[in-house]
């Protein structure tokens, strides 16, 4: 029987070609990039958009971010390719697959199978995170005897993967793992560039730290880490590329490689660059060519070089987006008044766990100072802002602003576009804020309430810290995770790697972020909580 074979699309995409079955997972190789033009694959993978890759069988998305769901990929594909998606308490996903004419979309339920042919032994499957704060999903597959996991951007916990090792009944031959993010915070915030550096080491590490935790625990045949990161070919943007170096908010997949052979060095990896494959049952990896005298470590000074060349590439592209979004017709103000104050309406339930004024200063055509009250009851929208504390400020170009206004884009592309600058006093992180605006969803909200409002308070895992022991809360206020498998201990503070909430031991209060507390109790037996992985 022919092996399966893995072909590394970029970013997260994967192919997969197997006896029976042509699929593609999470592509992103459109021209146009991601999140109004900000977003592209790092490094250029568009050789690898030809009509021999397209022709398959499948396509499978992990969750709604245009880095993974390319429309415009999906779009011109036939119209008898069926697109899998997993079921998420918002259908989004398959309003946009229907807005661009796809008829053919099955959505799965959290490990439902989808068959890959006749053999009962050939399926996938998805498994979405824990908490429905996130839409992401893992994708696993099985096919001719052989298994891949591939994690997208999903958060899943040691429970979940081992509960897909055991639906597939032994190791992963392949498991793909997710090491870097491109978090707006602190890309886009003000701060001097040590804070700035600072908060950014804290993520890098934080994510790299879970990340090891789960292969560590899971020991997949071969590991390869996946990071996207992306780019940024625009001008105004293009600077951002400096969080690509090492040691920066963006690393790439050989930092990311390099970092778990150095912590976990039984364990076998492999860093693909697109067009690159793996063979499953061998593990034989074929390079493609493309990339002769291409090298992720280069150095700062080829990297600009190259990212200068792949900006003049893409310059059309870049300029399409911004044509796409003109300067905001009159009337922008009460346009958004009207659209933030109806998202006061979505729930009761995160109104009051946002309690914030939020400040927008908006430049261009019908820009101003505009505050919006939030919490605890409804939304106020001030369009005479300016004159009260602002617990939060975005600064933006009403151009993007409009977009989401209009409906033509969502609050979570405005984010991840990084076309802002933030700022909040007191400097803590709220979910809810953030939860309120990406999802700006009625069911998706009342999911995470529902969630919330489930989860078992009395339930506690043993510690010791400094020679004291301490039962605490099985799981993290923010977002359930378990912390028996994510929480560590620094300098007499816990933090959970799922998503680096920190609660301070003695009082159970979140240091840095809006949380219910964590629950403290001192004595009893304990089990240690390591301070590092």
């Amino acid at each position: 029987m022919r092996e399966p074979v893995v072909t590394a699309l970029g970013h997260a995409g994967l192919r997969l070609d197997a006896p029976g079955v042509r699929l593609l997972a999470d592509p992103w190789l459109s021209p146009r990039g991601a999140f109004l033009g900000a977003w592209f694959p790092f490094p250029d993978n568009s050789h690898l958009l030809t009509p021999e890759l397209l022709d398959v069988d499948l396509v499978v998305v992990s969750h709604e971010h245009l880095d993974h769901l390319d429309l415009d990929l999906i779009a011109g594909l036939p119209a008898d390719v069926p697109v899998v998606i997993p079921r998420y308490p918002s259908t989004i996903m398959q309003r946009r697959l229907r807005a661009i004419g796809r008829t053919r979309v099955v959505v799965l339920d959290a490990w439902q199978r989808y068959p890959l042919g006749p053999d009962p032994d050939d399926w996938l499957t998805v498994i979405p995170e824990q908490c429905p704060m996130s839409h992401d999903s893992a994708v696993l597959i099985k096919v001719a005897g052989r298994s891949l996991l591939h994690t997208n951007d999903a958060r899943i916990s040691l429970a979940q993967t081992r509960r897909a090792m055991a639906e597939i009944g032994g190791p992963f031959d392949l498991m793909g793992v997710q090491m870097s993010g491109a978090s707006w915070h602190p890309v886009s915030y003000e701060y001097d560039e040590v804070e700035r550096e600072r908060i950014s080491t804290i993520k890098r590490v934080g994510k790299f730290k879970a990340v090891t935790r789960l292969v560590r625990s899971v020991q997949p045949r071969l590991v390869m880490p996946y990071a996207g990161p992306p780019c940024f070919l625009d001008d105004e943007l293009f600077e951002l590329n400096s969080g690509l170096q090492p040691g920066g908010i963006f690393p790439d997949q050989g930092e990311a490689l390099a970092w778990l052979a150095e912590r976990l060095p039984e364990q076998p990896g492999v860093c693909l660059l697109p067009g690159d494959r793996v063979e499953l049952g061998g593990l034989e990896v074929s390079r493609d060519p493309h990339w002769q005298g291409f090298s992720l470590d280069a150095g700062a000074e080829e990297r600009r070089r190259y990212l200068t060349e792949y900006a003049a590439r893409r310059h059309t592209a870049i300029e399409a987006a911004w044509a796409a979004n003109p300067p905001a017709a009159p009337g922008l103000a009460e346009r958004f008044k009207a659209h933030f104050e109806s998202l006061g309406t979505l729930s009761e339930y995160f109104l009051a766990r946002i309690g914030m004024n939020v400040r927008f200063e908006v430049s261009g055509p019908g820009g101003g100072v505009w505050d919006a009250h939030i919490g605890p009851n409804h939304v106020f929208v001030d369009l005479d802002g300016g004159d009260c504390p602002a617990d939060y400020r975005l600064v933006l170009d009403g151009r993007w602003l409009d977009g989401v206004v209009c409906g033509r884009t969502r609050w979570e592309e405005l984010l991840l576009s990084l076309r802002f600058t933030a700022r909040r006093q007191p400097d803590r992180y709220n979910d809810y804020l953030v939860g309120l605006l990406k999802h700006a969803d009625r069911a998706a909200l009342r999911a995470i309430e529902e969630f919330e409002a489930a989860r078992d308070p009395e339930e506690t895992i043993e510690i010791t810290v400094d020679g004291r022991q301490l039962q605490i809360s099985r799981f993290c206020p923010h977002a359930g995770e378990d912390l028996a498998e994510t929480g560590v201990v620094i300098n007499g503070v816990l933090r959970c790697l799922g998503h680096n909430f920190e609660f301070d031991l003695t009082t159970g209060s979140c240091l840095n972020a809006r949380s219910d507390p964590l629950a403290v109790k001192v004595g009893g037996s304990y089990e240690e909580v390591s301070e590092a992985v």
